[in-house]
């Protein structure tokens, strides 16, 4: 089934998670290139202030205070996007937050609220999508569904056991959602993103179990780089966008080589998302209530990257083609040149510095 979306200028989007983080930069990314946005979150002064900033930036938008978790909430948040705009295009399911900690030691109502954002959350909001995009079928151009995954629901971390669970349900849930979408012939585009560690407030927002307060540390990318993908996703039919050469890599060795993947983990994880600071009061986060709103970055320890060139490298089949065609040539001139009769690896060079390019 060829799907058709419209242009991101013609669309109303609805963002859930858009007071901070990747939804708040996403929503002003997409208001700058003329979407009407319907935003969402728990943070009513927070949602207000950005829809106030957008309006009087001649941009349209509407604050809609949301908690995903209950669905209720939900449908409503449908409700208005349709009462107020009349149609949405996009729905962005991307509230989220999380819990570091060993499995051990969070507590189980601790373990429901989680999901209740992180799944429920998505779930309630692709029902709800899905739901308004069938009902207009034949009306209007496809919609789109863009669900934020994450590089832990495809390969599993320590510290983070509750939010991995999360995030690999999420992923089941998209999988099985876009069969079902495309058996039942709706015109919907499902997308899933696969975000690396991002600079976010997602830190400061999580619940501490920990001594040390959660960061990231080692190579993250900005969330600019995952709205890219996400307004990407709302223009073209796209089932997969990784964001971050390792979150490719953490799906693909964690499927080839899963026991050495868990090595690697346990060497490197246990340390990289703490940092050096002693951690917030386990009461002060965003589990329960909501977090800080208006803030694009974390407070994290690592190497924060300008962009993510494998993503954009997906959103631009050429470019990749390109790059593989240009691998593929280097091999085959080096079995074409290399002495008859000769075996690989004897031939003795001095040696040089090799030079990689950043993934």
């Amino acid at each position: 089934m060829s799907l058709k979306l419209k242009p991101l200028r013609e669309q109303v989007v609805v963002i859930t998670g858009a007071s901070s983080g990747i939804g708040l930069v996403t929503a002003r990314m997409a208001a700058k290139q003329g979407a009407r946005l319907v935003l969402a979150a728990r943070n009513a002064e927070a949602l207000a202030t950005l829809a106030n900033e957008i309006n009087a930036g001649g941009g349209q938008a509407i604050a809609v205070p949301t908690d995903v978790g209950q669905e209720e909430e939900v449908n409503r948040l449908a409700a208005a996007a349709v009462a107020h705009f009349g149609s949405f295009d996009t729905w962005v399911n991307n509230a989220g937050v999380s819990i570091f900690g060993r499995p051990w030691d969070v507590t189980t109502p601790d373990l429901h609220r989680m999901f209740d954002t992180n799944f429920w959350g998505q779930v309630y909001g692709s029902r709800a999508a899905v739901r308004h995009f069938a009902e207009r079928r034949g009306k209007q151009d496809a919609g789109a569904l863009i669900n934020i995954g994450s590089v832990f629901g495809d390969r599993a971390t320590p510290v983070q056991s509750t939010y991995t669970s999360s995030k690999f349900a999420v992923h089941g849930w998209t999988e099985a959602l876009r069969m079902e979408v495309e058996a039942a012939h709706l015109p919907v585009s499902v997308t899933l993103i696969h975000p690396g560690r991002i600079d976010t407030p997602y830190n400061e927002h999580a619940r501490s179990y920990i001594p040390q307060q959660p960061a990231h540390r080692g190579m993250i990318y900005p969330p600019e780089a995952v709205a890219e993908a996400i307004l990407f996703a709302a223009e073209h039919p796209k089932r997969d966008l990784f964001v971050g050469f390792q979150a490719w890599a953490g799906a693909a060795f964690g499927h080839l080589a899963p026991r050495i993947m868990d090595q690697v983990m346990e060497r490197y994880m246990f340390w990289s998302q703490r940092s050096r600071r002693p951690s917030r009061s386990r009461e002060d986060n965003a589990l329960y209530r909501p977090g800080s709103g208006l803030q694009e970055r974390g407070t994290h320890e690592g190497l924060v990257r300008g962009a993510s060139l494998y993503a954009r490298a997906q959103m631009h089949p050429g470019l990749m083609a390109a790059a593989l065609g240009v691998a593929c040539t280097g091999v085959v001139l080096g079995v074409l040149t290399r002495p008859a009769g000769e075996e690989p690896g004897t031939r003795t060079r001095k040696s040089r510095p090799r030079h990689f390019p950043s993934p």
